[in-house]
């Protein structure tokens, strides 16, 4: 991975943990938690696109794809969270 892709993952799961913190909570979590709910989320994303056969491409289709999923993510830790 040259350094030029670590950074383009870095934007992107930031962008994308930001908007689904603003979608989900009204507000981001801070640089590094958007940035790593944002990465988690573009795997969570990448599985449920691939599972409904959805596909996309370029640097706005890994954006939708990782806020998508950290939505999801996002969503799922408030329901556990509510749940203990």
């Amino acid at each position: 991975m040259t350094l030029e892709q670590l950074l383009i993952i870095l934007l992107i799961g930031g962008i994308a943990g930001w908007v689904a913190g603003v979608l989900v909570r009204g507000r981001g979590h801070g640089i590094i938690v958007n940035i790593v709910v944002g990465i988690i989320g573009a795997f969570i994303g990448g599985w449920v696109f691939a599972q409904l056969g959805i596909a996309t491409a370029g640097l706005l289709g890994s954006l939708v794809v990782a806020t998508v999923g950290a939505i999801i993510l996002l969503i799922l830790l408030r329901l556990l969270k509510r749940a203990a």
